[in-house]
């Protein structure tokens, strides 16, 4: 079967099963839980999940670097206690600084895709972002058309950035209030996606030998599987102090044909900083990994967790954001406990996205009698209320891409 037969299948098969397979990592999510959500609730539909937020901690003490956290504009958290949420419920997209407790919206982007050629009823394209990135000075988010991927530390200083047309051959560490990149670290592996570990110590970027945005459409069927042919090669793991890293080649596992139609398959750092989440689409799709790309089993924090996208494990590890509830309320969220994965409490929000403290989260939602599934808006939810703080004002559009911006956080 050639690739042309593959994709025609494959469409047909996704049109008669009447599911939606956006373009973005982060839409497809969106798609997994719309599908789990129907079954259950047939009038609503889960909001397009956030980008996961790239986190970069303080270095510590044998690490040699430095504090990487901005001198004024926005100020960390004080030693006890949170500053009250800073929020924009008129503004879509968000002008200023979107915050509640430890975390903060560091950027956000908008994604669409450029189709550059057709050939016998088969388009191809590149899916391409915008970010808006956070200036810690003023407090305002300022759009930067230089990057094709953007990874934010806490502090809301420093970005780990990629230049356009993917893969590349160096990595940005771009000063968030300069707008000026600090230094540059070449790789003889190209490029195409990043994220820091969760104490910020490590950088992972996973490397590629196509451009892993590429998008395939047939004809008019709205269906878009984002490749055929996958082309990730493996990772780099630096030492963010040192700029120093190692490659390690990551096979991919394809089905009894020799496909795999996810082309964009990224590693995350699970929470111990120790083990490597990678996904595809062929069974099963989570797999694990040791730093050196040796295959190893799910870390204990991980192990009821879905992927690497939303809220995680709480600050102090004893909770878990889970999937979509829609029980106690027409739109909410259950609280796992990670070492049983029972639920442990229902919270409101269509899809929790970032914890704010260990009881209090940032969600999508929609507003309280609202039948249009995309119509959301970035709110702030605590464990055993009923209340919501609204963060931002509400996306626009009828659909799960026109009016959408995916946000990403990084603790302040």
């Amino acid at each position: 079967m050639n690739v042309e037969e593959l994709l025609r299948d494959t469409l047909r098969e996704q049109a008669e099963d009447d599911r939606r397979t956006p373009p973005g990592f982060a839409d497809r999510v969106f798609a997994v839980r719309r599908r789990r959500r129907t079954r259950r609730i047939a009038s609503v539909a889960v909001a397009a999940a956030a980008a996961l937020a790239a986190v970069i901690a303080v270095p510590g003490p044998d690490s040699g670097g430095h504090d990487v956290r901005p001198a004024g504009g926005v100020h960390p958290k004080p030693a006890t206690g949170h500053p009250a949420p800073s929020a924009h419920p008129a503004q879509s997209p968000v002008h200023s600084l979107v915050a509640a407790g430890r975390t903060a919206l560091a950027a956000y982007y908008t994604q669409k895709t450029d189709w550059q050629s057709a050939h016998d009823g088969i388009r191809r394209g590149v899916n391409v972002r915008t970010y808006w990135l956070l200036d810690p000075k003023s407090g305002h988010y300022e759009k930067d058309t230089r990057w094709s991927w953007v990874a934010v530390a806490p502090g809301l200083h420093t970005a780990a950035v990629l230049e356009r047309h993917l893969p590349v051959s160096r990595i940005g560490l771009l000063d968030l209030t300069s707008g000026k990149v600090e230094r540059w670290l070449p790789v003889d592996h190209p490029v195409g996606g990043l994220e820091f570990s969760h104490d910020g110590t490590r950088l992972v970027a996973t490397t590629y030998s196509d451009n892993p945005d590429k998008q395939i459409k047939m004809d008019n069927i709205d269906r878009v599987p984002v490749s055929v042919t996958p082309s990730r090669t493996g990772f780099y793991v630096f030492g963010v102090a040192s700029g120093k890293g190692s490659w390690s080649e990551v096979d991919i596992v394809r089905d009894d044909q020799g496909n795999d139609i996810q082309a964009r398959q990224d590693f995350w750092f699970c929470r111990d900083g120790k083990t490597l989440w990678g996904r595809q689409s062929v069974t099963p799709g989570d797999r694990f990994y040791d730093l050196s790309g040796r295959e190893v089993g799910v870390p204990g924090a991980e192990r009821y967790g879905t992927w690497p996208l939303g809220a995680g494990l709480s600050p102090d590890g004893s909770r878990l954001a889970g999937e979509f509830a829609g029980e106690k309320w027409h739109t909410s969220s259950w609280i796992l406990d990670p070492r049983t994965g029972k639920h442990l409490a229902e919270v409101r929000g269509q899809m929790l996205l970032a914890w704010a403290d260990d009881t209090s989260l940032i969600a999508w939602d929609i507003a309280e009698g609202e039948k249009n599934e995309f119509h959301n808006r970035l709110v702030l939810v605590t464990i055993g209320s009923d209340k919501e703080v609204p963060l931002s004002g509400f996306l626009k559009g009828t659909d799960g891409s026109v009016g959408r911006w995916e946000p990403l956080f990084a603790e302040r």
